[in-house]
C-alpha cells in the first residue's frame, strides 16, 4: 500500500461526500461532521470540542490531493460582511458557465446571463456600485430581448432555447433555486447578491467579462467593473469606495480597521482623499442614496411656502401630498 494511500482513508471519503453534498462549509459547520465521522471511523467518541482547526486543514488538504486530477479544488475565503472563512468546491479550469448548463436550461442560462449582466453593468455605475438586484428587477428579466427573439427566428439562438425567455413564475424558481444551491443569496432587505461561493467559481470568468481589456482602449479609460480589496485583494461586491468617484480603491468594511491601522491615517491611498466610510459598494450604495433623496425632498418641502397651488408629479396638487 502507497503512503498516499495510507494517508486516503474511510473518514475521508465520508468527509468528502459530506462536503459535495453541502457544496459549502465553515469551520464551525465542520466540526459536529468531523467528529461524528471520527467517532465511526476509531470507534471511540470524539467530541465536537476536540476538533481542532489542524484537523480540518488536515482532511481539506487530503481532499484537494485526491480531487486535483478532476481539475476541482476546495478554496476558502472570507465572507465580505462576517468575516467567516467560507470553504467552498470549485472547479479550477472550466468555463464556470458551460458548467451550469449541465444542470440549467438554454433559457435558464440566459436568464442567469442578463441578471449576472444587470448586476454587473446595469447596477454597477460609477454613481452606485450596487452589484445586486431586488427582486422586482430580477423577474422582470424573466424574457429574452427582442433582438434574441429575432435571432431565434433566424435559427441563430442558443441551442435548445425556446427564444421566448422564462415565464415569471419560473423566474421566480430560478432565482430560489440559485439561492438553495449557494449561488446567490438574499438579503433582508430583498436584494440578491453572489456567495462567497460563486465569487470564488466565477473570480476568471468576471473580471473577463466585465472588465473591458480591449486594446483599442485607453488604459485610464477601461470601465474596471470588477473591483478588488486593497487590503484582502479579493473581489468587492459589499463594502467601501474611495470617495473620489474616479479612484479606483475600494475596501470590505471588515477590512477597514486593519488597513488604516496599518497605514497609520485614514486616507485613500492611492488620492489621498478622507476616507469617509460613507461611500458605499452594494446594496448600501442604493439605500443611502434613497435616504438622500428622502432628505432633500422633505428639506424642499420644509423650506417651501405654504399653500403655494404647485401641481406635484401626479397631477395633484402639492398640499394634498
Amino acid at each position: 500500500m502507497s503512503e498516499d494511500d495510507e494517508q486516503w482513508n474511510d473518514s475521508h471519503r465520508a468527509f468528502l461526500q459530506a462536503f459535495m453534498a453541502r457544496s459549502t462549509l465553515t469551520f464551525e459547520q465542520a466540526k459536529p461532521l468531523l467528529a461524528a465521522i471520527q467517532t465511526a471511523h476509531e470507534r471511540k467518541e470524539t467530541l465536537v470540542e476536540d476538533i481542532t482547526e489542524a484537523d480540518f486543514t488536515s482532511y481539506i488538504n487530503a481532499a484537494n490531493t485526491r480531487l486535483s486530477p478532476f481539475d476541482l479544488q476546495i478554496r476558502s475565503t472570507f465572507h465580505q460582511t462576517s468575516r467567516e472563512r467560507i470553504y467552498a468546491l470549485v472547479n479550477v479550469t472550466s468555463d464556470p458557465i458551460i458548467q451550469l448548463a449541465t444542470n440549467y436550461s438554454p433559457d435558464e442560462i440566459s436568464f442567469l446571463k442578463r441578471v449576472l449582466d444587470a448586476m454587473f453593468e446595469t447596477y454597477n455605475t460609477s454613481r452606485h456600485e450596487v452589484m445586486a438586484i431586488n427582486s422586482m428587477q430580477a423577474v422582470r428579466l424573466h424574457k429574452n430581448p427582442e433582438s434574441n427573439r429575432r435571432e431565434t427566428q433566424n435559427g441563430s439562438a442558443t441551442q435548445g432555447s425556446s427564444g421566448q425567455g422564462l415565464k415569471m413564475l419560473e423566474a421566480e424558481k430560478m432565482l430560489k433555486t440559485l439561492v438553495e444551491e449557494g449561488w446567490f443569496e438574499k438579503s433582508k432587505k430583498g436584494f440578491y447578491s453572489l456567495t462567497p461561493k460563486a465569487l470564488m467559481e466565477l473570480r476568471g470568468w468576471l473580471i473577463e467579462t466585465y472588465n473591458d481589456l480591449d486594446d483599442e482602449e485607453d488604459d485610464e479609460e477601461r470601465p474596471l467593473r470588477i473591483k478588488q480589496c486593497i487590503a484582502c485583494k479579493e473581489i468587492v461586491t459589499v463594502g467601501q469606495r474611495c470617495p473620489k468617484r474616479s479612484c479606483p480603491v475600494r475596501l470590505h468594511d471588515i477590512c477597514t480597521q486593519t488597513f488604516f491601522r496599518m497605514q497609520k491615517s485614514r486616507t485613500c491611498p492611492t488620492c489621498k482623499t478622507e476616507w469617509t466610510g460613507n461611500d458605499f459598494v452594494g446594496e448600501r450604495a442604493v439605500l443611502s442614496a434613497d435616504k438622500q433623496r428622502r432628505r432633500e425632498r422633505a428639506s424642499c418641502v420644509d423650506s417651501s411656502p405654504i399653500n403655494t397651488g404647485e401641481v406635484n408629479e401626479n397631477g395633484g396638487d402639492s398640499d394634498d401630498e
